[in-house]
C-alpha cells in the first residue's frame, strides 16, 4: 500500500529516515549492511524500519536486499538534491557559481580601483555573499540525515 506524501512525511522521521537515506544513497542494502552502518543496537532494528519502508511503498525487497522503489520529496531532504549516491545541498551550486563569478568580477575590474573607488564596496558585497551561500551550504549539509 502506497501512502500519500503527507502521511510519509509524518511517518518517515528517526530511524526509518535515516535507513531510508542510506539505502537511497546506496541503491540497495541488506538487512546487516543497514545495521553496520547506521550503527542500530540489532538486525532486527533494521529490519522493522526496512519492513516499515516497505509497507510504505518506499522500498521493494529481492532476495533479501532492499531497492528503491518510489522517491519521495520528504521534507527532511527539501533542501537536498541527489547526483548519483551523493546528496548535495541546492546552496552549493548557488556558492559555486556566486564564487566563480565573483572572482571574475574582482579580477577583471582590479586596473579600473583607482578611477571607480565605489568597486571597493562591490568588492565587499561579493565577498560577503559568497560566505553567505558557502555558510548556507554547510549548514544544510551538516542539518542533512
Amino acid at each position: 500500500m502506497v501512502q500519500t506524501t503527507t502521511t510519509i512525511n509524518a511517518d518517515l522521521k528517526g530511524n526509518t529516515l535515516r535507513v531510508y537515506v542510506y539505502v537511497l544513497k546506496n541503491g540497495e542494502a541488506g538487512v546487516r549492511e543497514v545495521q553496520r552502518a547506521l550503527r542500530l543496537s540489532n538486525p532486527s532494528l533494521a529490519q522493522y524500519h526496512l519492513n516499515k519502508l516497505k509497507e510504505m511503498g518506499l522500498v521493494k525487497e529481492e532476495g533479501g536486499t532492499y531497492e528503491i522503489c518510489a522517491e519521495v520529496r520528504v521534507d527532511a531532504l527539501k533542501g537536498l538534491l541527489r547526483i548519483g549516491t551523493l546528496l548535495v545541498p541546492r546552496f552549493v551550486f548557488y556558492a559555486v557559481l556566486f564564487t566563480l563569478l565573483g572572482a571574475y568580477f574582482i579580477v577583471a575590474s582590479i586596473p579600473y580601483v583607482s578611477s571607480y573607488p565605489q568597486v571597493e564596496l562591490f568588492y565587499g558585497l561579493v565577498i560577503f555573499g559568497s560566505a553567505a551561500f558557502w555558510f548556507e551550504s554547510f549548514h544544510a549539509w551538516k542539518s542533512a540525515p
